[in-house]
């Protein structure tokens, strides 16, 4: 399943989805454009707070999150009917996958037989796995095919696959010649699925925590109160998933029953008709969100100008409305909670600070063995060339698949845990709680190694002997390993919402969460050896780690609310109070 084929949809197919798209922004753009305030003012309020103490030294990496190009040979399964065929490879540091028919045609600067974005997808290494994945998309319960063709795809064993499965999208079958190169290439697809998965969520920029904010609070709009992945990818794709899942059930009722042939045919031409309604509601929501650039643009700005001058007043403003909520709903808020909550958290908090602490672990493991090399190069008298490749290699570790797995397998291996743990919540996004951590765990290295890096510019001198310079380095690596482990404290943050009823009144709820949150944390963390301060918490930097993929909703600076600034307007409804009694 590669290259471009013709789309599958007539043009009243394709002319009903662009009318699909339209509801879906005309709904969504005014969550959006309330989110856009909110952001505002959270960005000022923490601008006007109280600074808290410097607590972490470590630098930040000036270098942006990628991962790092992966090329080479390997086959894919295409063509009608589908047969295995040469190809060459490439994973651009992006997370674009592309092939072409021959290497040559890569490095001729030839347009690829086919490419795409690693947004959404997993990648499977096992066959069994695979095929029972695509036996239940299309499951054969009605016995009309019975004596049809038999059903041929993937028969043959498959040494070193690599499949590429997607919800929404074409499925992708390649095939490495050697187990290492199958692991090579697991091991960058799933950087490149990673990197493309959490863009919005390593932003900086107002509008991208804008934007989630409206998504959550327009999926709650239309009656989905739980949590799950739909979130991982640029604005355009996270719109796209969220419209797909409302339509994939009348479109699996309208298709399936149509499909002719053995039942894995039909499942790939299931997923050749998502692949085609998918790009088509891809493109009216990059059309749309491109649309509104121009007036979030304007927004922002005013926004800045307008809410600036009234911060201090409306934050006073959400302070005496946050008050009266709490006074209203502590009681029926205590009871739901202790019914409801109090005995899953226990075993939740422990499961995920215990994964956070391994993988900060395996971070400092992986660091102390990279700045020991260093140190024994040095004293080694090596080449001036040597020592010059040991330190780009250091400088690398971050971006280096194989050496990071080790940290980010501890996450890997806490994803089921955490499902089993977080289910009664209606919180399925284990798998963006999974990337979160692997990102720490790349950003926390990257940090440790740039503070290493310059530290050790600064006091290595040409005037020091081979004893003295690596004397001067194991006084770096103390310094970078302490300010590591102060580090662990600070990785836990909650962000704040917006000056709506709405807005205030889930922050109380959020609060009162946070103290029972603060207890199991505080129990837990007295018990070992990492220190973590949460008191305030809610008021903590809402802003996280730069990202690399620009989206629609990363662009621009600062907008404007038409009225007055301090005006609290209901935008999209959360459920009632009352709604915590039952």
């Amino acid at each position: 399943m590669g290259g471009q084929p013709s789309s599958p949809l007539d043009k009243r197919q394709q002319q009903h989805l662009r009318g699909q798209v339209d509801i879906l922004l005309r709904n969504f753009l005014p969550c959006y454009r309330g989110q856009l305030a909110a952001s505002v003012l959270r960005k000022i309020s923490i601008e006007l707070g109280p600074q808290e103490p410097v607590g972490c030294q470590l630098l930040q990496s000036k270098k942006l999150p990628r991962v790092r190009e992966h090329r080479g040979p390997l086959t894919q399964l295409q063509g009608h009917p589908p047969q295995w065929q040469p190809i060459f490879c490439v994973l651009r540091g992006d997370g674009r996958l592309e092939w072409f028919s021959h290497r040559e045609e890569y490095e001729n600067g030839d347009r690829p037989l086919g490419s795409t974005a690693l947004t959404g997808y997993t990648v499977l290494t096992s066959q069994r796995e695979y095929l029972r994945l695509l036996d239940a998309l299309c499951p054969d319960s009605s016995g009309d095919h019975a004596q049809e063709e038999p059903d041929t795809l993937l028969e043959m064993p498959v040494s070193f696959p690599l499949f590429l499965q997607h919800p929404f999208r074409r499925h992708l079958c390649f095939s490495a010649a050697t187990g290492e190169m199958q692991r090579a290439w697991r091991l960058a697809l799933q950087g490149g699925i990673r990197l493309r998965g959490t863009v919005l969520q390593r932003s900086q920029a107002p509008a991208a925590r804008a934007f989630l904010d409206a998504i959550r609070l327009y999926r709650q709009q239309q009656g989905h109160f739980g949590d799950d992945n739909v979130t991982l990818g640029s604005d355009a794709e996270v719109l796209t998933a969220v419209l797909m899942q409302e339509l994939q059930p009348a479109l699996r009722a309208q298709t399936l029953p149509s499909l002719r042939g053995a039942p894995r045919a039909r499942a790939w031409a299931w997923t050749k008709l998502l692949d085609a309604v998918h790009a088509a509601v891809l493109a009216g929501a990059s059309a749309g969100l491109r649309a509104f650039q121009p007036e979030k643009d304007e927004l922002l700005v005013g926004l800045e100008k307008t809410i600036r001058p009234d911060a201090d007043q409306m934050l006073r403003l959400r302070a005496r409305v946050a008050g009266r909520l709490r006074a209203a709903v502590q009681g029926p808020l205590d009871s739901c909670l202790h019914r409801k909550v109090d005995a899953q958290l226990p075993p939740l908090t422990q499961t995920l600070l215990s994964t956070v602490e391994a993988e900060l672990a395996a971070v400092q493991t992986l660091l102390t063995q990279g700045m020991g090399r260093l140190s024994r190069h040095l004293r080694g008298s090596p080449s001036g060339t040597q020592l010059r490749k040991e330190v780009y290699s250091f400088g690398e570790m971050p971006w280096d698949p194989e050496l990071m797995q080790i940290c980010y397998r501890e996450a890997e291996q806490s994803q089921g845990r955490l499902g089993q743990l977080a289910a009664p919540f209606g919180f399925f996004g284990t798998q963006s709680l999974v990337f979160g951590a692997q990102d720490l765990a790349q950003q926390l290295m990257a940090d440790a190694v740039a503070t290493f890096l310059q530290l050790a510019d600064q006091c290595l001198t040409t005037a020091l002997d081979r004893d003295q310079a690596a004397q001067q380095l194991e006084k770096v690596r103390g310094r970078v390993l302490k300010e590591l482990s102060e580090f662990e404290g600070e990785v836990l943050a909650v962000g704040s919402p917006a000056l709506t009823i709405e807005g205030i009144y889930e922050e109380v709820v959020r609060g009162v969460l946070l103290q029972r949150i603060n207890g199991e944390l505080t129990k837990a963390l007295g018990a070992s050896n990492m220190s973590c301060t949460l008191d305030g918490c809610l008021e903590a930097p809402w802003d996280q780690a730069g990202a690399d993929v620009e989206t629609e909703a990363q662009r621009g600076t600062c907008s404007r609310q038409p009225g007055s600034s301090t005006e609290i307007r209901p935008l999209c409804p959360l459920p009632p109070p009352g709604t915590l009694q039952s």
